[in-house]
């Protein structure tokens, strides 16, 4: 599984036009799933981005979480991450989960950032989504199990 989280001012996402999930203040999520990820992958994963310590404390040092903020999250599921581009110019997404696993394992690590209680928005697994942000910093970091 691979996130990759921007600290963003506000984020939203439209699937048809239509907000679909919008958020000010915390993180986008972008989350790839491939083929041998889990429940556990995600309950790993969930840890380490609700506790991820890169916002700003009062003396401008990267040192509060999501949750100290009081932060969002807009999570949006995103195949892509797991493009193979070594062999030729056209990406390979062999290495992405079948669509069944990859949505279940989306939902699930979902439903544990709620668990938290931060509140969380998302997209549409499998829609064509647009995708707008204010990237604060930026800042922009990979996590990977």
């Amino acid at each position: 599984m691979k996130l990759v989280v921007q600290r963003v001012k506000n984020a939203q996402v439209e699937v048809e036009e239509k907000t679909v999930g919008k958020i000010d203040k915390g993180f986008l999520v972008f989350v790839g799933i491939t083929h041998d990820d889990t429940k556990e992958t995600a309950d790993y994963l969930v840890k380490k981005l609700c506790n991820l310590r890169v916002f700003e404390d009062q003396n401008g040092k990267m040192n509060l979480s999501i949750k100290e903020i009081n932060g969002k999250l807009l999570i949006i599921s995103q195949f892509t991450l797991y493009a193979d581009c070594s062999q030729g110019n056209r990406p390979s997404f062999i290495n992405a989960a079948k669509p069944e696993k990859a949505n279940e394992l989306y939902e699930y690590f979902c439903e544990q950032c709620k668990q938290t209680g931060i509140s969380v928005q998302t997209g549409i697994f499998g829609a064509d989504m647009k995708v707008e942000l204010l990237n604060d910093g930026p800042v922009t970091i990979i996590l990977e199990k």
